[in-house]
């Protein structure tokens, strides 16, 4: 082979490796917002705590989960750490709500990727609606711009950073037929 084929191939290897993470980036992040989801879509996460050690397992050792800005500074800071981690979302599921949480589904657009090598950055918007046992809804939108690296060939998360871009109410009856479990994938 000539030295301008090996070039090529060398490059197209590099494509595709990058081509490759972003998708592994995609599914990780999606992953994530897909076990946030109320009520957990996840076959065989049948309780809080196993959805918990779900999402847990996509994070590195060091992870960093945090909100930001005026209205995520006070309701979420900073947690270093899947010790941390763990305890951030055993708050979040373990509380008794009143009114109890019926759904919360995540949906993710806007996306950017950028892979340098074994590590990356990920920006997103998201956007979820909030329906209550007292027939309350919201709707929340906030920024993600997160961390991720390569961890013996396995992509996670190393920073999750969420910003507050607005929250909105929802008039009350604004949806019908929300389920109380999902069984889409079981």
């Amino acid at each position: 082979m000539t030295k301008d084929v090996l070039q090529s191939l060398e490059a197209l290897a590099k494509r595709i490796e990058t081509l490759e993470a972003e998708a592994e980036i995609r599914r990780v992040q999606a992953r994530y917002m897909f076990l946030c989801d109320t009520p957990c879509p996840e076959a065989g996460v049948e309780n809080d705590s196993q959805r918990i050690e779900c999402i847990l397992d996509l994070y590195t050792e060091d992870a960093i989960w945090e909100g930001v800005g005026a209205y995520y500074d006070n309701q979420f800071g900073q947690r270093v750490g899947k010790a941390a981690l763990r305890e951030h979302f055993e708050a979040f599921w373990g509380q008794k709500r009143d009114p109890a949480l019926l759904l919360n589904v995540h949906y993710l657009t806007s996306e950017q990727i950028h892979v340098r090598g074994d590590e990356a950055d990920g920006q997103w918007v998201h956007c979820q609606p909030w329906i209550f046992s007292d027939g309350s809804s919201l709707l929340r939108s906030s920024r993600l711009n997160n961390l991720f690296r390569r961890v013996d060939g396995v992509w996670k998360v190393s920073r999750t950073r969420t910003e507050n871009v607005f929250v909105a109410p929802l008039g009350a009856g604004w949806a019908n037929n929300v389920p109380d479990r999902s069984v889409l994938m079981r």
